[in-house]
């Protein structure tokens, strides 16, 4: 693999080579038995539409079982319809939480999504059947290959039957769609473009989106402009780097003594920055309520930001973006 410059793509005009035509960038709010719902964008070829933000369910899992069920509350009350989780979050913890507080009652309401980082068929068969175990539904809206961190891991799981199972197990209606995930290389999210060219099996691709991407071994202009050609549906994730935007990060012991908000920018400029792109759904973890009905906030206030506006939030945080240290869950070496 070449080197760093080599992934880099002409950072002056970055953002103008994104298309936002045909994203369906808001439709207007509307109203369910548990009141307003959130601004709801289209989900690629789907046809869905989900609510601008989710709720993430890495946090589901290891912040505490009072936590967890009131953000699941506080989301459902301030709009988010979108749930996010995964069978190796807190080893099967936050799916557990959603089968307890979110789909006995709501399932009707939301559209419910998970993953699995099986790499052969027989392991993603077992994470299938007991993600549907343990939340509880017979059907998710959208399973999705997760994690992939290189190419050749891509090439691995396609010749282990990983998608051969899953196009079985859509079949069989155990899940309506089928994305992939990934926050390390976004030229493994390549390769599986590439790789399923002719078939075109895929409905959505997850990665990361945030000011510092456009600048550093980014996602956004690697993978977001293919992932539209195709007509899929962008889920966005790491819009604050996992937390590391801000001074401290307790979970990760994290401390920085020149936070990047706010001494750079807020995070009002750093979430609807991820919101004027051609994201469907910026799926956000939060540990408690408060920042739950922090980040509804932030989504009901949003006002798309022009593409100048844009370039100079990259341009103030470039040099920050190019040491790496911040998307510390990228590794360009692999």
């Amino acid at each position: 693999m070449a080197d760093r410059r080599t992934f880099l793509k002409s950072l002056a005009g970055a953002t103008a080579g994104i298309s936002l035509a045909g994203s369906a960038f808001a439709k207007e709010s509307a109203s369910d038995r548990l009141g307003e719902v959130l601004p709801k964008r289209k989900l690629g070829r789907t046809g869905e539409y989900v609510t601008m933000l989710g709720t993430g369910g890495y946090h589901i899992g290891w912040t505490t079982e009072r936590d967890a069920q009131e953000v699941i509350e506080a989301a459902l009350e301030g709009g988010v319809r979108f749930f996010d989780t995964a069978e190796s979050y807190a080893r099967g913890v936050s799916e557990e939480r959603y089968g307890k507080y979110l789909t006995p009652k709501y399932r009707d309401l939301i559209f419910l999504m998970s993953k699995t980082t099986g790499s052969d068929a027989q392991t993603v068969q077992k994470h299938l059947e007991g993600t549907l175990n343990r939340l509880k539904v017979d059907q998710l809206d959208l399973y999705q290959v997760h994690a992939i961190s290189t190419p050749g891991d891509v090439d691995s799981r396609i010749e282990k039957g990983v998608l051969d199972y899953l196009l079985k197990a859509k079949q069989q209606g155990k899940f309506k769609y089928l994305g992939f995930t990934g926050h390390q290389n976004p030229y493994a999210h390549v390769h599986m473009l590439e790789r399923t060219k002719a078939s075109d099996i895929f409905d959505t691709v997850l990665m990361p989106v945030n000011v510092l991407d456009a600048s550093y071994f980014s996602f956004k202009e690697n993978v977001m402009q293919k992932a539209l050609d195709r007509n899929m549906g962008i889920l966005s994730i790491k819009s604050l780097a996992d937390g590391r935007f801000f001074a401290k990060k307790q979970e990760a012991n994290w401390t920085s003594e020149d936070p990047l908000i706010p001494n750079y920018l807020s995070i009002k400029e750093a979430m609807h920055f991820v919101w004027s792109l051609p994201v469907t759904v910026l799926i956000s973890g939060n540990e408690n309520a408060t920042f739950m009905r922090e980040k509804v906030a932030l989504a009901r206030s949003f006002t798309k930001l022009s593409e100048e506006q844009r370039m100079a939030l990259i341009d103030k945080v470039r040099d920050i973006a190019m040491t790496g240290k911040l998307e510390y869950f990228k590794n360009e070496k692999v």
